[in-house]
């Protein structure tokens, strides 16, 4: 079973979310919280496997409560979903910089939604490829080039390789294919890559591949 936790300022919409989520077997929401510091709170009470939150909220918003999930050694487990807008791009990166999971947009199909919980509760990142490139191109030409990440240094050659295929936005399954590994190997390769580099989750890959200079924006194409 499938535990989710909904922040949300609005009542109704996450009335909205519930009533979607509460039809789909294998999913429960456990709890609600009206901005981010009964977010944070709730979080920690009740542990969820996934905590979908609005990014504008009153208060403690959405942006800030994820920080504090994801910096809270007790709860690295817990997985952050972002509600937001295509409008709201350099916050969505804020937000993976974080450890965010991913990001949803508030119109998404009552499918999808289902769907995104059940990816962001195995861990994998909520982003698609063509989001990715979007995202890190528009944004990470206005960070300043920082020096080479020694954590770099503990991969083999590789889990490197491994490390720009999931900056690609790449699944495990089409990591294999692309390595010609079984999708277990591909899994095993991607979660040593983030033991060694101390990241939470793919999304922090990502972003960390694109700032530490392994890839740059735009090299998978358009």
């Amino acid at each position: 079973m499938i535990t989710v936790l909904l922040a949300d300022d609005q009542r109704l919409v996450r009335a909205g979310f519930r009533s979607i989520l509460e039809d789909e077997e294998g999913i429960e929401v456990v709890g609600e919280a009206a901005d981010g510091e009964e977010a944070v709170a709730a979080a920690r009470a009740l542990r969820p496997d996934v905590v979908l939150m609005d990014i504008r909220m009153p208060g403690t918003d959405g942006l800030e409560a994820a920080r504090r999930i994801t910096a809270d050694p007790r709860l690295e487990t817990v997985r952050v979903v972002i509600l937001t807008t295509f409008d709201l791009d350099e916050y969505v990166y804020r937000a993976l910089r974080e450890g965010v999971t991913g990001f949803l947009v508030k119109d998404t199909e009552p499918e999808e939604l289902a769907h995104a919980i059940r990816v962001a509760a195995r861990g994998d990142a909520l982003i698609s490829p063509s989001v990715t490139r979007r995202l890190i191109a528009e944004f990470a030409g206005r960070v300043a080039p920082p020096p080479p990440d020694p954590r770099l240094n503990a991969l083999t050659d590789r889990e490197r390789e491994v490390l720009r295929l999931v900056a690609g936005g790449l699944t495990n399954d089409r990591i294999a294919a692309t390595l010609v590994v079984s999708p277990a190997t591909a899994k095993t390769h991607v979660s040593r890559v983030m033991t060694k580099l101390c990241v939470r989750d793919r999304s922090q890959l990502v972003v960390l591949a694109y700032e530490s200079g392994l890839v740059s924006p735009g090299w998978l194409g358009g």
